[in-house]
């Protein structure tokens, strides 16, 4: 096997109004990237939390439906 990378296609530019939405939705990713990491690292500093203190999940799933809902519908 060859440790040369295979050639890259030819790529489209995107127009500015393209690419500044996908600069947008990375931001936003990265984002809720880094509120996941700081969880994590939470967890691996003080252990996990108390079951007291956690939220029920069905609380937690209606919450997030309801965030999904409010949003703005998005093209794939």
């Amino acid at each position: 096997m060859s440790q040369q990378p295979a050639p890259a296609p030819d790529r489209q530019p995107l127009d500015e109004h393209a690419a500044a939405s996908v600069r947008a939705y990375a931001a936003e990713q990265r984002a809720k990237v880094d509120v996941l990491a700081s969880v994590l690292e939470d967890i691996a500093a003080n252990g996990y939390p108390s079951p007291e203190t956690g939220a029920l999940w069905e609380e937690a799933r209606d919450a997030h439906l309801e965030r999904l809902a409010g949003e703005q519908p998005r093209v794939a």
